[in-house]
């Protein structure tokens, strides 16, 4: 049976009022809320600083102090910087009493170019030896005070350290005719291998140094007559550089010096080139040479 035309026109007037109804409010859904209403100048002081509880005083608002932890820290750091100070004035002073031996012993030695007995220039430069090795000495002393940091204070000796290990090779090839070892370099400074030795690259740079003297003191040498003296000068050199040619040397002080090295060697070749084709090299006669 189908619905009349009335019933039909109240269902839709019942679904559009439906429709067009405002919602209802969303606060007649919640339970009612308390607000706590506080006074003006307490609001105004809690916006100032978080920090501060409300109603505080405006004293109480001020920032604190610095903490104790880190005054007591600077403090610290303070008194450490200090003792290194003092420390590395202790040092300085003897390294430059090292360096005031080292150039004595040095001048001493340059009286090897001349007509000078050798016993005589080695005697003063031993002299100034026994010097350096009791103030190495006290340098080590000095060190045991901050064991561990050696690598420090290193830079404070380095140079004079390389300068006298120079001389030190210098003489003792004069001596023997051979290569100053590093053990060697040690003892003669009164070094130990433990908590102060002597530095593998400080010992390095000193017999590249010393290279240097030998191109004067070969060409003097033939001046006076000792013929002889280019051959066992070249003969060293080359030994040496083929030693260093062992290294991985790489592009630092050492490497610089070491090309020192060369040019030194081949300026004892040109000197020996010129002694052996006069035919003055000893045991080797003109006819000899012409065929070499």
């Amino acid at each position: 049976m189908r619905p009349t035309a009335t019933a039909v026109a109240a269902t839709a007037a019942a679904l559009r009022a439906a429709f067009f109804a405002p919602p209802v409010a969303a606060s007649r859904l919640l339970p009612p809320r308390r607000v706590l209403l506080l006074p003006l100048h307490c609001l105004s002081s809690s916006y100032s600083s978080s920090a501060v509880p409300p109603c505080a005083s405006p004293s109480d608002s001020q920032p604190p102090p610095l903490p104790a932890l880190m005054d007591a820290q600077f403090e610290s750091f303070r008194a450490q910087l200090d003792g290194s100070s003092a420390l590395r004035d202790r040092i300085r002073a003897v390294v430059s009493e090292v360096e005031s031996a080292s150039r004595a012993a040095t001048a001493a030695l340059l009286l090897v170019h001349q007509p000078v007995p050798l016993a005589d220039v080695l005697g003063k430069a031993k002299l100034q030896v026994e010097v350096i090795k009791g103030l190495y000495s006290q340098l080590a002393e000095i060190l045991k005070e901050c064991p561990g940091q050696y690598y420090r204070y290193h830079g404070d000796w380095r140079t004079e350290t390389q300068t006298v290990v120079s001389m030190l090779a210098f003489t003792h090839w004069l001596e023997t005719g051979g290569l100053l070892t590093h053990a060697e370099a040690q003892e003669k400074l009164g070094l130990s291998s433990g908590e102060f030795g002597l530095d593998v690259e400080d010992y390095l740079t000193g017999l590249c140094f010393m290279s240097s003297d030998f191109p004067r003191y070969v060409v003097n040498r033939v001046t006076s007559g000792d013929y002889d003296c280019p051959r066992k000068v070249l003969s060293f050199l080359t030994d040496l550089h083929a030693s260093f040619r062992m290294l991985n040397l790489r592009n630092d002080f050492l490497r610089k010096k070491f090309d020192g090295v060369k040019y030194d060697l081949r300026r004892v070749e040109e000197v020996f080139y010129d002694v052996k084709i006069r035919g003055l090299v000893p045991g080797e006669s003109k006819q000899e040479v012409a065929q070499s």
